[in-house]
């Protein structure tokens, strides 16, 4: 999945199955974008927190800031049992690479990522049941 973020531009990160038949399964307000705003000319989302507050309170949830979500997939990704580098949590988040280490000779294709996020995801979805 190719996502704009505020470092890099264009990033991707690896498409979790679970993830990946979400799309399909929404509504489409126009051919071109299934996640739509009336605030916006061209029609796209732009200020995904209206939207993010608004599922939160028709879902009957509390209120947590996207940044909130962010901080959770870090937390999470760190339980026992899971052995997912730090590395990867953080390039998955668009971080910039901190360790020597990670700078200079752990940067991984995305296509390395992507059996950790699907190892994560599979995790949570057990954890919902």
């Amino acid at each position: 999945m190719t996502i704009r973020d505020k470092v890099e531009g264009l990033r991707k990160i690896p498409l979790t199955p679970y993830v990946a038949q979400l799309p399909g399964e929404l509504p489409r307000g126009s051919k071109k974008s299934v996640f739509t705003s009336k605030q916006s000319k061209e029609g796209r989302l732009m200020e995904p927190r209206i939207v993010h507050n608004d599922a939160l309170e028709s879902a009957g949830l509390p209120h947590d800031s996207l940044h909130g979500l962010r901080r959770s997939f870090a937390m999470l990704s760190d339980w026992d049992g899971l052995d997912i580098p730090a590395g990867v949590i953080a390039q998955i988040q668009g971080h910039k690479p901190s360790g020597v280490r990670e700078i200079n000779f752990k940067r991984r294709e995305v296509d390395q990522l992507r059996p950790w996020h699907t190892k994560f995801e599979a995790w949570i979805l057990e954890q919902r049941a």
